[in-house]
């Protein structure tokens, strides 16, 4: 493919970041799960004492069954899809693949239990669950390197003062370390629950109740044969009650999670990008790379902005398929399947995100200066523990009274020393207030940034 005329920027401009999906969610990827699939499925009739026509394999046999999916290549795909033109099935064209590649060894007569009692979606939903797998373990690895980034921040801004602000004003006074551990701590939360889904999946037949299995092989525990594939090789989790597809359940709920997690990133991307226009954070500049077509001067937070624009993508997909894929026409309707394909759309937009979020973390570089010169400007802040500590001591309407020496006033550090020596407080209290500036006021900012 020619990155330059590929319709999507996925396989276009963006094709280096996303080369890592390739294989899990291309028509390559998907065809070689299946057929990883309906390997494991003749594995275990051959294995299965109660069905004695599917003889059991020795191991030189086994190895050369699996060898077909470990070793299966573009030229193997190619020949499905060669099969797919005349058969117009895509799932029966693995089928009769794998018949060919049995044909003259010692496997051929074990060909007719390919596909054995199978409807596609047997196939299918455990493809599409491996590709899940695969692709969040490409995923995660680059959430994992965002987040232990931010842990970094985290610790080594842990104690550096900055104006906090609500609604846009100033506001109690924070660490940079503690408002990055916020993320570190919210992208972690989400992350766990990531890990915690575990995905369905079914091998029961046309509508979910082994009627053909049975009708051959009646004696045959199939609920517990099932199993032994679906969550004793695949790692998934058996469905006991399904129509012809498995509902989807488990998907939308790795979805929606997907989404809250990158929600979280998109809410970082905006406050860094905040910052950085404030002139809280800088930005290292790269020799050769321009800013502004007309504006010399300029370095842009494009990382961010293009991490932002990503996620929205990212998390459109996403919630289609969350809410589309759980619902389907009585015991099936195809919907599901052209949607499915989509799958490494979002994966591939989330993570062209995650890599730009990680580059533009990359490329800050703090300006202490900054933030101590907005500290300093903004002596009002102190009003909150002042009338704090008067409401400790007794005096009546604290909050009025600082209300109406801060509200719209320009607020120094010798107005309030002034005001202070006037109260009647603790000493302990009134020494503490003397000596309080906005950048000391910061609660456990610093421990909280450490403990992240």
């Amino acid at each position: 493919m020619n990155a330059l005329t590929a319709l999507s920027p996925l396989d276009g401009r963006y094709t280096d970041k996303t080369s890592a999906l390739t294989p899990v969610f291309s028509e390559f990827g998907l065809i070689r799960y299946r057929v990883l699939v309906e390997i494991e499925w003749l594995a275990a009739l051959c294995a299965e004492p109660g069905i004695p026509e599917a003889r059991s394999l020795n191991a030189d046999e086994l190895a050369q069954l699996r060898a077909i999916g470990s070793q299966f290549s573009e030229d193997d795909g190619l020949r499905v899809k060669a099969i797919e033109a005349t058969t117009n099935h895509d799932v029966k064209a693995v089928e009769y693949f794998l018949k060919e590649k049995l044909t003259g060894t010692t496997l051929e007569p074990m060909s007719e239990f390919l596909h054995f009692a199978c409807t596609s979606e047997d196939i299918n939903n455990l493809a599409h669950a491996l590709q899940l797998r695969d692709g969040l373990a490409i995923l995660t690895q680059e959430q994992s390197r965002i987040t232990d980034r931010l842990k970094q921040m985290a610790t080594e801004f842990a104690a550096t003062p900055m104006l906090a602000r609500t609604h846009g004003q100033t506001a109690s006074p924070t660490t940079v370390g503690k408002e990055i551990a916020v993320f570190a701590n919210r992208l972690q939360r989400q992350s766990e629950r990531l890990t915690d889904i575990r995905l369905t999946a079914k091998l029961n037949g046309a509508v979910g109740n082994f009627n053909a299995h049975l009708a051959a092989y009646p004696e045959v525990d199939w609920e517990a044969f099932s199993a032994r594939i679906i969550e004793g090789h695949f790692g998934m989790q058996q469905n006991r009650y399904t129509t012809q597809i498995e509902p989807h359940d488990t998907m939308a709920e790795l979805f929606h999670t997907l989404i809250r997690w990158n929600t979280v990133l998109l809410d970082l991307d905006r406050d860094i990008w905040t910052y950085i226009s404030m002139g809280y954070f800088g930005q290292k500049t790269v020799k050769g790379e321009i800013g502004s077509s007309t504006m010399p001067h300029k370095v842009n937070p494009i990382d961010f902005e293009n991490s932002e624009g990503n996620l929205g993508l990212a998390n459109a997909l996403l919630g289609h398929l969350a809410e589309k894929l759980p619902v389907s026409r009585l015991q099936r309707d195809l919907t599901d399947s052209t949607t499915l394909r989509n799958m490494g759309c979002a994966f591939g937009y989330a993570l062209i995100a995650y890599q730009s979020t990680l580059k533009g973390l990359g490329k800050l570089k703090l300006n202490p200066t900054r933030l101590a010169d907005d500290l300093d400007h903004a002596w009002e802040v102190l009003a909150e523990p002042i009338q704090t500590i008067m409401r400790k001591n007794g005096i009546a309407n604290p909050y009025e009274k600082l209300k109406e020496l801060t509200r719209g006033q320009a607020v120094t550090r010798e107005t309030l020393q002034v005001f202070i020596q006037g109260l009647e407080l603790d000493t302990e209290d009134k020494a503490r207030l003397l000596t309080m500036t906005p950048g000391s006021y910061t609660g456990i900012a610093t421990k909280l940034a450490t403990q992240v």
